[in-house]
Formats: structure tokens, sequence, C-alpha cells
């Protein structure tokens, strides 16, 4: 039996959000500046409502600036295109984040594309992620730097690790796959027509999963002493009608193989919102030619 270490994403986001809010506060008595986050929401999608209050409470929190564009869901791809160029024009805001999902009758690749590689604090701009299998500066998708500040702190060396991410989008596992590689890590993306899929996560030293799909990984995937990144957030109902909240990942079962594991709630959720603050600050350091704060 392994004594499991659950990484405590809480702790790390707070000292994150402590950091981000002194610089900011530095760079307003410094030279009058605030940056500015612009969320907008298209439609009233319970879940997509709950993020937008969280993520502009943390703003605020900061000393930031946040701006709310709510659109109904009829909006038109064309008006929405619209707002999003007039926002880029806009010198109060630094970044511009538009809540998925969006309505059906809107492409997000062309709603993506429109938004000024600058302030893409979401870092899904093809320019951006670009940049990012590059090598280059670019500003990086919030939940995959995330979790690379968990395993830094978790893992003494990433160089020559093997790591497995379970997951092939364009918003986590694509990017984190990048982050790993830049790490010096031996990367395998794998995702739902990987052939014999446990038997490529039990290679891992680092296993990353974001499927979501509740308790997919069990724990005879993990390789002993494996330090495991749960991305999932799953709401599953019991058989007595009570919901509770589980992870990609069966916590239950990897504990005791594990060598530390993310909890879900309460593991790379709080790190997504710091390091969404994180960009906002970058962006505006970055637009006024500033040095960027070491955070």
């Amino acid at each position: 039996m392994v004594d499991t270490r659950l990484i405590d994403g809480k702790a790390r986001a707070a000292a994150l959000r402590a950091d981000i809010a002194g610089a900011a506060s530095a760079l307003k008595a410094a030279i009058n500046v605030t940056p500015g986050l612009c969320v907008v929401l298209v439609g009233n999608d319970p879940a997509s409502e709950v993020y937008v209050r969280s993520k502009g409470k943390a703003m605020h929190d900061a000393g930031f600036n946040c701006f709310e564009h709510r659109l109904r869901a009829e909006t038109s791809e064309g008006d929405l295109l619209t707002l999003i160029r007039r926002l880029n024009d806009d010198e109060k805001v630094d970044g511009i984040l538009v809540q998925l999902p969006l309505p059906r009758h809107i492409d997000p690749r062309r709603v993506i594309d429109t938004i000024d590689p600058a302030k893409d604090v979401d870092g899904f701009h093809a320019l951006n992620a670009g940049h990012l299998w590059s090598g280059g500066e670019t500003l990086i998708p919030c939940t995959p730097y995330g979790c690379l500040l968990l395993l830094r702190e978790t893992q003494r060396e990433l160089t020559g690790a093997e790591a497995v991410v379970i997951g092939r989008s364009n918003i986590v596992g694509k990017p984190m796959a990048a982050l790993l590689l830049a790490e010096n890590c031996t990367v395998t993306l794998t995702h739902s027509r990987s052939r014999d899929l446990p038997s490529i996560a039990r290679r891992a030293d680092i296993l990353v999963v974001a499927v979501g799909k509740p308790e997919f990984v069990r724990g005879n995937w993990i390789k002993p002493g494996a330090a495991v990144i749960d991305v999932g957030i799953n709401r599953i109902v019991e058989g007595d009608g009570r919901a509770r909240i589980v992870g990609d990942v069966a916590l239950a079962e990897a504990q005791g193989i594990a060598g530390a594991i993310t909890p879900v709630p309460g593991g790379v959720g709080p790190m997504t919102i710091a390091c969404l603050l994180r960009n906002t600050l970058l962006a505006a350091c970055r637009r006024r030619g500033l040095n960027e704060p070491a955070i």
C-alpha cells in the first residue's frame, strides 16, 4: 500500500491569487493600470452562470476590473462577432473570455479566432495554440497550466518522466501534452480509440485524465506511486436521489496506489480560475510593453 497524498488545489490556488493581487496592486500604484477582463455569456446555461459568477468574484477580489455582456440565446453569430471586435479595440479590456458552450447555431471556432490573440486569456486562439507547441510566448490555457503548477509542486523532477494524458481535447488534452513535452517528459496522448488503454495508463509516472466520464479510470489502471491529475468534474445521482460530484478517476480505488492525486472537488478546479487571473495580468502587461511579474 502507498501512502497517497491528496494534492491541495485550493491552497495552491489561494497562494497564486494572493501573488496576483499583489502584482495587480503594484501595477496600479506604479502607472494607474488596472487589469480588466470581459466575460461574454450567450444564453442562460446553469453551469455557465455559476462559472461566470465565480470568475467575476475572483476578479474583483484580486482588484481587477470585470465587465460582463449577457446576451440572449437567440443572439446571432454575426452580432456576437461584432461585439468581440468592439472589445478587441477597447483599451479598458485586457482579456476577453467567451463562456463555452455556445448555442448550437454559433460556431465556437469562428468566435475564438475572432478574439485578439493578445486578449485571448483562455489561450484557445489558433495563434496561441501554435506558439504553445513551438515554444513561443503565448497565453497558456488555464486548466492545463494549473495542472502543471500542481505537478511541479508534487514531483521533484519532471524531466524524463513517462506521462500519459487521457483525452485529446483542444481545451485540456492537447495543450497538456505540449506543456509536458516542454518539461522534457515522454508523453503519450490517448483517446477513445486507443487500444488497451489500461495498460498504457499503467506505464505512467504522471497520469492526467480529462475525459468527462465519471470514475472512468479505475485503481488498477494506475502505476504504484504515480502522480494522478484528475481534471473531470461530473455530477452523478445516487439511488436515493442525492447528487454528488466525482472526477474522472475512481478516487477511493486510487488511494493506496497513487503517490499523489487531485481530489474532486478541490483539486484542479480552483487552479483554473487562478490561472485565468494570471493570464489577464500577463495580457495587461504585455499589451503595454511592461515587464511581467514573476508569478
